[in-house]
């Protein structure tokens, strides 16, 4: 509303500060700020106000240390992100804009798909909320909306470059051929309508779904509508199972929307886009303005979800913020990154896909139920094991951070950095192996010396990936660097503590006594 109110004063007034809005970092600073005054300033007596109406959480006794204490906490939290995140989305976005108008349909339908479900669990003392396959169909629903949306919206497009290939002749001066250089040449471009999206770690890397269907238009509208179906009903889902700690599914889904935000904005700058060497989505970076504001909600309502949480989010919150992450990516073209991206939610929902198909399987053959974790999803895990719940959320947060680096390297520098005829795909196979292999050693065990086994075995990655899609990464190589650094620090605290253990001596000049 006020970027078309100030658009209006700047030409019609030639109103001085006017023309500010015109630019999508200042538009993003005003809602990420609005957005962090909306949830401090009134998450207090939004607290208040669910506590006098006794909207608090039924807990279910799952045998977890802490779990009952938290019975009564105010929940449905997610009305304050929702409302946090579409009032300076509506204030300071461009209302006239195709994928804003698209994320706040997603908000709102989902917002509503998991008030309803949080209604039932409050009001009607229903345990359960609303059936699952009614949440399915809500999110089918919104997939078949944003798939044929992007399908069939004159105003979604791709730009794409128009090369010729162009060879160069250097030769000596007696007409002998020095050197034939072929290279393409980019002498226009085109605004195309395609299902194109973005595949992680190669260069020119853009695939069309139109390909596995032979072009035909009504099969690649099917299949995308069926991919935007998939992608919405996991990462909410999986956004849904992993709120279930104080903070943890708030601050895991922090660095998630920002690393959207910023390729958001890259893809909707053509400078940018070029110089990188991504696809360019013209307008997209308008999305920069939602990602903003939703990264202020989010960080403004952690103020009171963390440990010990005043308030939970809910259905209404959680379910919201995964839809409203798979549907930022589908309009960025970046839903294959969303497996690193969003690695805790995928996780989180294979661990209880393994959990329960263990459990009817075994039960099937053994005629009782057997299972892999001590409790799903995963979280629960550590929590039986004896893990402090803050300890916990803290360790997932590091892995969403590095997973979101990760991803956004992937998307990239990488790609950037990639010469597609050097890819060694032995190397490249082993290092992400060797890369997976390191971050599950380093979440899965509670022991320092496993920590520092698994930073080698990352530090050995990541020298493999650099030799596996490039020939010069220095980067790659300072990062393994750092990454030999802090295994030797972590090797000398670790020997200083056992030492001192060892020995519990006080003064370190009494250790000469041991040699005697």
């Amino acid at each position: 509303m006020l970027y078309h109110l100030f658009q209006y004063l700047d030409r019609s007034y030639d109103l001085p500060g006017a023309g500010m809005f015109q630019y999508i970092s200042f538009r993003s600073a005003l809602a990420v700020i609005l957005a962090l005054l909306i949830t401090i300033t009134f998450g207090q007596g939004i607290i208040r106000f669910m506590q006098r109406r006794q909207i608090g959480e039924e807990i279910r006794n799952l045998g977890l240390e802490g779990q009952l204490q938290k019975r009564g906490t105010p929940t449905m939290g997610g009305v304050m992100i929702l409302l946090a995140v579409l009032v300076p989305v509506l204030l300071f976005g461009r209302l006239d804009n195709i994928y804003i108008q698209l994320m706040i349909v997603s908000t709102v339908w989902l917002g509503l798909l998991g008030f309803l479900d949080d209604y039932i669990k409050v009001f009607r003392h229903n345990k359960e909320g609303l059936k699952g396959r009614f949440k399915i169909v809500g999110q089918v629903g919104l997939g078949i909306i944003v798939g044929t949306t992007m399908c069939l919206s004159q105003e979604i497009v791709v730009r794409d470059k128009v090369v010729q290939p162009v060879q160069t002749v250097y030769m000596n001066e007696d007409g002998s051929v020095l050197e034939t250089v072929h290279r393409n040449v980019v002498i226009s471009s085109e605004s195309l309508k395609t299902t194109q999206t973005t595949i992680p770690f190669i260069k020119n890397n853009e695939f069309d779904y139109g390909w596995l269907t032979g072009g035909n238009t009504t099969m690649t509208w099917l299949l995308y509508v069926l991919v935007a179906i998939f992608v919405v009903t996991a990462v909410s889902n999986g956004a849904n199972l992993t709120d279930g700690l104080d903070g943890l599914a708030t601050g895991v889904s922090v660095p998630i929307v920002a690393v959207l935000g910023v390729l958001a904005y890259l893809s909707g700058h053509i400078v940018y886009a070029d110089y990188l060497n991504i696809m360019y989505i013209p307008d997209s970076g308008e999305l920069v303005v939602f990602a903003a504001a939703l990264v202020g909600a989010l960080v403004g309502f952690l103020w009171y979800n963390s440990f010990p949480a005043q308030i939970f989010m809910g259905d209404t919150g959680s379910l919201s913020i995964g839809g409203i992450i798979a549907v930022f990516a589908l309009c960025i073209r970046k839903e294959l990154l969303l497996p690193i991206l969003c690695g805790v939610f995928f996780v989180e929902s294979l661990s209880v896909m393994m959990q329960v198909s263990y459990f009817k399987y075994t039960k099937r053959r053994y005629g009782e139920g057997r299972r892999i974790f001590l409790m799903s999803p995963i979280h629960h895990h550590y929590q039986k094991k004896g893990i402090f719940e803050t300890k916990i959320v803290i360790r997932f947060w590091i892995v969403s951070m590095l997973l979101s680096l990760a991803a956004l390297v992937a998307s990239i520098s990488v790609t950037y950095c990639i010469a597609e005829e050097t890819i060694n795909l032995v190397f490249f196979g082993v290092a992400l192996y060797a890369l997976l292999s390191g971050l599950i050693l380093i979440v899965v065990r509670t022991r320092i010396f496993s920590h520092m086994v698994g930073f080698l075995v990352i530090e050995n990655g990541v020298f493999l990936f650099s030799m596996a899609v490039g020939v010069e990464m220095p980067s790659m190589i300072e990062i393994a660097i750092m990454l030999d650094i802090l295994i030797s620090i972590l090797m000398l605290g670790l020997f200083l503590t056992k030492i001192g253990a060892r020995f519990r001596i006080g003064d370190p000049d009494l250790l000469t006594n041991v040699k005697d």
